[in-house]
């Protein structure tokens, strides 16, 4: 990781991205997307991650994520990839109804052959880019661009709409994931 994109300040929160290898568009069934929002809910109850704002697209992820315990939030995002990686390549291989499978299966496979730390599949890319929100207006810009991915894509007209997002709790709606909102 670069100089530039680390986690400095454990008590600051932190817009962090990452994606799926080669940007393949896995998140399109529910099935898959519910992997992550569990093991989400897992990394809020088990693992002190404080989840500020979140949104699942088709090929990454967004969140703002704190802490509230003692583990790290690198320590957090490592063990919540390493875990939706098994998790999510488990479901593509028993899932007879995904017409990518085969693909998706070859793909991860073979960048796992040209990695020392992935054994069977590499499903995320390797980085991600902590950026810390020290100022309000830091805060605001990446809600909001967190918030409006969805409609940016086309997926939804109103952030609102689209239930594999915080911006559902951040407009009084129930949502998949409890937030701690942003001061």
């Amino acid at each position: 990781m670069s100089e530039k994109y680390k986690v400095r300040d454990q008590e600051r929160p932190y817009f962090i991205t990452f994606a799926t290898l080669e940007w393949v568009d896995v998140f399109t069934r529910a099935q898959y997307k519910d992997i992550i929002v569990e093991s989400l809910k897992h990394c809020q109850q088990q693992k002190g991650m404080v989840l500020y704002a979140w949104c699942l697209m088709t090929n990454h992820i967004h969140l703002i994520i704190g802490r509230n315990g003692e583990e790290n939030i690198e320590s957090i995002i490592r063990d919540f990839k390493k875990y939706t990686s098994v998790m999510v390549m488990r479901a593509i291989e028993n899932n007879e109804a995904e017409s990518r499978k085969q693909w998706m299966l070859r793909l991860f496979s073979g960048a796992a052959l040209e990695s020392k730390k992935h054994q069977k599949y590499k499903f995320w890319q390797d980085s991600y880019h902590p950026v810390e929100l020290s100022t309000n207006f830091l805060m605001d810009q990446k809600l909001d661009y967190i918030h409006n991915n969805p409609v940016k894509d086309g997926v939804v007209d109103k952030p609102e709409e689209y239930c594999y997002s915080s911006a559902r709790n951040y407009c009084g709606l129930p949502g998949l994931l409890k937030v701690s909102f942003m001061d």
